[in-house]
């Protein structure tokens, strides 16, 4: 469902970066807007995210975001989630956040938490 409502947001993110002459300069300016818009909707006056809504926009971005980038299969995907990424820890300081395809998360799921797969 997630795809299907925002999928257009991540194909409009890695055409930005094609199209750009610096696409390390495009993927940071992607994560500087990503990362500015998740402060503006959910930091208190300081600027920061409560602990516990760090930890649920971290995995947000986990679990959500990066994946449905993935999943486009653009030739810059992993140029937009690194840019993302890059970003997410600078502002949002001891929160190195990383990536994966949704395919490996769901597996180390299974492995991980169940045990029995």
């Amino acid at each position: 469902m997630f795809e299907q409502k925002y999928g257009h947001y991540m194909q409009e993110m890695t055409s930005y970066v094609e199209a750009a002459g610096d696409k390390e300069k495009a993927s940071e300016e992607i994560g500087e807007i990503v990362t500015k818009e998740v402060q503006m909707t959910f930091a208190r006056k300081n600027g920061k995210l409560q602990s516990g809504v760090q930890g649920d926009m971290n995995l947000f971005m986990i679990y959500y975001v990066f994946p449905a980038i993935l999943k486009t299969e653009h030739a810059d995907a992993k140029q937009v989630c690194d840019g993302i990424c890059k970003k997410w820890a600078e502002v949002f300081k001891g929160n190195n956040i990383s990536y994966t395809d949704y395919d490996k998360i769901y597996a180390s799921f299974r492995e991980k938490i169940f045990g029995i797969f």
